[in-house]
């Protein structure tokens, strides 16, 4: 069945008709192509000549750009041949200077592996000698050395370069040569591992300069609000800006659906989204199904099995999950599978929401917003490669920003892409970085701070009294036992968890993770099977767990306690006080329940050790007159708890960023600020990640749109599509949907 037969299909039957909230047709559009760049060298435009390829006008932008000296970010769709735009570049570098080197970083091993194709078959058709390499953990040891001496284009990831950089002597003929360093998909880096991967890079900065080469910068992104200011942090470069794609796409259908549409008659989403995938594999429609998290991933991947296996038990085999946590093994399998089109439907997380090839699909269904619009275009560009029809689905969630988008579908086709924020002033993150740097080459404060700022004195201090480093005339050295880049995540600041199931470890988990998931007491998926969670190892971070299917599923309960350390900023606003300051955050796990059918039919307690950290906090002190503002009938808690959960929920659709990477904390009578009542928004990462400092700006027009978001709502007293929070830890209680719009109103004037 062909694109637009099954869109016809699904407007046809009842069963799915009733739930389509609009339906966008986004049209074709012809390629905009452009003259061969006379840069390039001879070989390489006769191979162009010879296969008949015609460069896009981007492409052509960006080979001129990094010619001319230029470093350069290209924002363009997923399959607009960003590939083939920093490749021929260095082509041309490598004919006039043969022995010239290139550093490719992938967010992902697995893109290294479609890359290194792609450079390999360049460098057979255009006789141009590249000599690439894949330099990362699965690479041999025997390998390696020959890597190091020979290697023209080494690829690899940001967590190899972390390990390389201390070892940079082996690398001195590499680095002294290094022209060009290719940063893919960098909109991935962004929070916690945007702030490391900013701090990584001017580490290799610095030792490229110390082995006395100075190389240009090429980065490939998902369109952005911010491009130029996002690549300057990131590398602390300015950038040349490409972001017209002149690729050619095909009519492009966009359905916006909502199992919510009759609340007298809701549809599970996630059950909706096992649905609709097993209706587009049946109608031979090769689709991609995203979910949020990796329970659900498991979860619709076996629901949508089971509801073909009624149909069709052989096309039911055809549908598998992939999530982060696979072994790279299953992984892999599971891409080739895919990509040969034997898998005719994939339950994924955003994993796959990368580059990574696995070729043309016809439909994309996201489970819930993905809570930003340039992943929703990134997914839905999954789809419909070159000039083939394709189909994106978005089922919503009872959620406020999601039902914000079906209520109104002009915002959300509308909707310019979101600002990625990178804070390279973390302290937490700099002083690992700092640590690891020391290590590779002394670190002189004098000289050092062109890379890491001006603040980097006391944390060096800091460091020296915890005997991690020690001053040297030469600079400050590390002195600890244990290398330095094994102590310091890139990706988190939190401790890593693993999951044991007789010994084979099938999982890791940061701290957080291991706490919502897999507590003591914890039902786990993996791979569709069920595991008891039973104990905690914490001496070696290991969760033990047992494989059993008790019949149940569990959510755990929380408490967050918070205490300012200092204001940095504030400003006086109708309501009150708003301030932008540090703050120490306590979370308590402190129990469980046991549901079925998202009915709880017992609650346990758990005694788990708090995770305390600090960050940054924007919150709004409220004036007496501010908190009048509610009525005397309205229950004042639930109405500043209300308002907290609707701000939340709106954040991300002004920053890059979604519900699970803040924090909030709502009190009517706070020691921390002389027993006002007080709505603390905080980032849910050590150090902070820049978000409050975004909220801090745009206060008004945040409080504005959570409150448009609440009123619009149909419930009566508050739902999950308005004010409650699947991350509360009080179960949503008490809330106060009046009392909370009343608040809002008074905080945007």
């Amino acid at each position: 069945m062909s694109v637009s037969g099954l869109l016809d299909h699904l407007l046809e039957n009842p069963r799915f008709s009733g739930y389509i909230s609009h339906i966008q047709k986004i049209p074709a559009h012809p390629p905009d192509f452009c003259p061969v760049p006379d840069v390039l060298p001879a070989r390489v435009k006769e191979w162009l000549l010879r296969e008949n390829i015609t460069l896009y006008s981007h492409q052509g932008a960006a080979i001129d750009a990094i010619t001319a000296g230029d470093d350069v970010i290209l924002c363009t769709p997923t399959a607009s041949g960003k590939t083939l735009a920093f490749i021929l570049p260095f082509l041309s570098v490598r004919e006039d200077e043969r022995d010239a080197t290139a550093l490719a970083i992938y967010p992902a091993k697995a893109l290294t592996r479609d890359q290194l194709k792609t450079i390999r078959e360049l460098e057979q058709k255009t006789g141009i000698h590249l000599d690439p390499a894949i330099y990362d953990g699965d690479t041999p040891q025997h390998d390696r050395p020959l890597i190091r001496a020979q290697a023209g284009f080494v690829l690899t990831n940001p967590y190899e370069l972390h390990q390389i950089l201390p070892w940079h002597r082996q690398w001195s003929s590499f680095f002294s040569r290094l022209r060009y360093i290719i940063l893919d998909e960098a909109h991935q880096y962004r929070g916690v591992f945007g702030s490391s991967m900013s701090l990584l890079i001017r580490r290799l900065l610095r030792i490229c300069e110390h082995y006395g080469s100075s190389p240009r910068f090429f980065l490939s992104s998902a369109t952005l609000a911010n491009p130029a200011e996002f690549a300057s942090r990131l590398t602390g470069r300015d950038m040349a800006v490409i972001e017209r794609s002149g690729a050619p796409t095909g009519d492009r259908y966009f359905i916006l659906y909502n199992p919510y549409r009759e609340m007298s008659l809701p549809r599970s989403v996630y059950s909706e989204s096992a649905e609709i995938l097993s209706v587009l594999v049946d109608s031979g429609l090769q689709s991609l199904c995203f979910t949020g998290s990796r329970r659900m991933t498991e979860l619709v991947s076996l629901w949508a099995k089971n509801s073909l296996m009624r149909r069709s038990p052989e096309k039911a085999k055809s549908i598998a999950a992939y999530r982060a946590g696979y072994l790279p093994i299953e992984r892999q399998e599971l891409e080739k599978k895919l990509k040969e089109g034997k898998m005719r439907g994939l339950v994924s997380t955003n994993a796959l929401e990368l580059g990574i090839d696995i070729g043309s699909l016809d439909a994309v269904i996201m489970t819930g917003y993905p809570g930003t619009m340039m992943s929703v275009w990134q997914q839905a560009g999954r789809a419909g490669r070159s000039v083939s029809d394709a189909m994106a689905i978005l089922i919503a969630m009872q959620n406020p920003l999601d039902q914000f988008f079906m209520r109104h579908p002009e915002e959300f086709f509308s909707r310019p892409h979101e600002h990625a924020i990178i804070d390279i002033k973390n302290p937490y993150i700099l002083s690992g970085q700092l640590l690891c740097a020391s290590a590779e080459l002394p670190v002189r404060p004098e000289i050092d701070t062109r890379w890491f700022g001006i603040g980097i004195s006391g944390q060096l201090e800091a460091l020296k009294d915890n005997n991690l480093i020690a001053p040297t005339a030469r600079g400050f050295v590390y002195t600890g036992r244990r290398r330095a880049s094994e102590l310091v995540s890139l990706s988190q600041i939190s401790e890593v968890w693993t999951v044991a199931v007789r010994s084979r470890i099938i999982e890791t988990l940061d701290m957080r993770q291991a706490c919502r998931e897999a507590h003591p007491g914890a039902v786990l998926l993996h791979q569709g099977e069920r595991y008891m969670v039973s104990s905690w190892d914490h001496e070696n971070h290991r969760i033990i767990a047992r494989q059993e299917d008790p019949g149940y599923y569990t959510k755990v309960n929380h408490q967050t306690g918070i205490t300012v350390l200092e204001r940095i900023k504030s400003r006086t606003i109708q309501a009150g006080t708003l301030v932008l300051g540090r703050v120490n955050v306590s979370e308590w796990y402190h129990g469980y329940r046991r549901m079925v059918d998202e009915k709880t039919i017992s609650t346990e307690s758990l005694s788990l050790p708090p995770i305390t950290f600090e960050t940054v906090s924007v919150w709004i002190e409220f004036s007496y007159a501010g908190i009048q503002s509610v009525s005397a009938d309205r229950d004042i808690e639930g109405s500043l708890h209300g308002a907290e959960h609707a701000l939340i929920a709106m954040m991300p659709y002004h920053v890059l960023c979604d519900r699970w990477d803040l924090g909030g904390l709502s009190t009517i009578c706070s020691p921390e600020a002389d027993g006002k009542p007080v709505i603390f928004i905080y980032d849910g990462y050590e150090g902070g990640i820049g978000l409050s400092e975004r909220a801090y700006d745009i206060y008004e027009e945040l409080c504005r749109n959570a409150r448009s978001m609440v009123m619009e709502c149909r419930c009566k007293d508050g739902c999950p599509a308005c004010i409650y929070s699947p991350k509360c830890g009080n179960d949503n209680q008490p809330l106060d949907k009046k009392g909370c719009v009343a608040l809002l109103r008074a905080l945007e004037e």
